[in-house]
C-alpha cells in the first residue's frame, strides 16, 4: 500500500470517527434534551401540584375561619327567640312600675316589683341583651329607629327629630332584635 492509500484510509477512518463522534454527540444532546424536558415536565408537575395544594390549604383555612365565625354568631344569638318573647314582659314591668309609682299606698308592692324587674334585667344583660339608647330630641334615623307616626313638631328645631319613644329597642350582642318605636316631629 502506498502512502496515498494509507492517507486515504486514515482520512476515511478519521472521517468515520468524526461522523461517529458527531452522531454520539447528537445522541448525547438528544438524551440531555430529553432529560431536561423530562426534568422540566416533572418540575412543572411538581409546581402545579404545589399550587393545587396551597390553594386547597387556603380554602380549608377559610372554611375553618368561616365555620368558627358562624359558630360564635350562633352561640351569641341562639337565645334570640327567647329574648324576643321576653321583651313584652319587660315592657309590662316598666308600665307597671310607672303606674305603681303614682300610688303612694303600694310602696311595698312597688319595691317588690322593682326588685324582680331589676333581677330580670340583670339576668338578661348577662345573656347579652342591651337596651338601645334613644332620647327625645335625637335625630331620626330610619336605619336605627322605627317611626310609627309623625306629629306636628312643637318647635322648628324638633322637625325630623324624635318627639316620643313608644317602645324601647334592644340589642342582642351587636344585632338589633327590636328597633325602638318612636314618634317623630314633622
Amino acid at each position: 500500500m502506498s502512502n496515498k492509500e494509507n492517507n486515504d484510509i486514515e482520512n476515511e477512518q478519521v472521517e468515520s470517527t468524526q461522523d461517529q463522534a458527531v452522531e454520539v454527540e447528537a445522541q448525547v444532546e438528544e438524551q440531555v434534551e430529553e432529560e431536561l424536558t423530562n426534568e422540566e415536565k416533572l418540575e412543572a408537575e411538581v409546581k402545579q401540584e404545589k399550587d393545587k395544594f396551597l390553594r386547597l390549604f387556603a380554602e380549608f383555612e377559610n372554611y375553618k375561619r368561616r365555620t368558627a365565625k358562624e359558630r360564635i354568631e350562633l352561640f351569641s344569638t341562639a337565645s334570640e327567640g327567647v329574648m324576643k318573647t321576653l321583651l313584652p314582659v319587660l315592657d309590662d314591668f316598666e308600665r307597671a312600675l310607672t303606674h305603681i309609682e303614682d300610688d303612694k299606698e303600694a310602696e311595698e308592692l312597688r319595691k317588690g316589683v322593682l326588685l324582680i324587674y331589676q333581677k330580670l334585667i340583670k339576668t338578661l344583660e348577662q345573656k347579652g341583651l342591651k337596651p338601645m339608647e334613644v332620647k327625645k330630641g335625637d335625630v331620626f334615623n330610619a336605619d336605627n329607629h322605627e317611626a310609627i307616626t309623625q306629629i306636628p313638631a312643637p318647635s322648628d328645631d324638633m322637625k325630623g327629630k324624635i318627639i316620643d319613644i313608644v317602645e324601647k329597642g334592644y340589642l342582642l350582642g351587636e344585632k338589633v332584635i327590636r328597633f325602638p318605636k318612636v314618634v317623630i316631629g314633622q
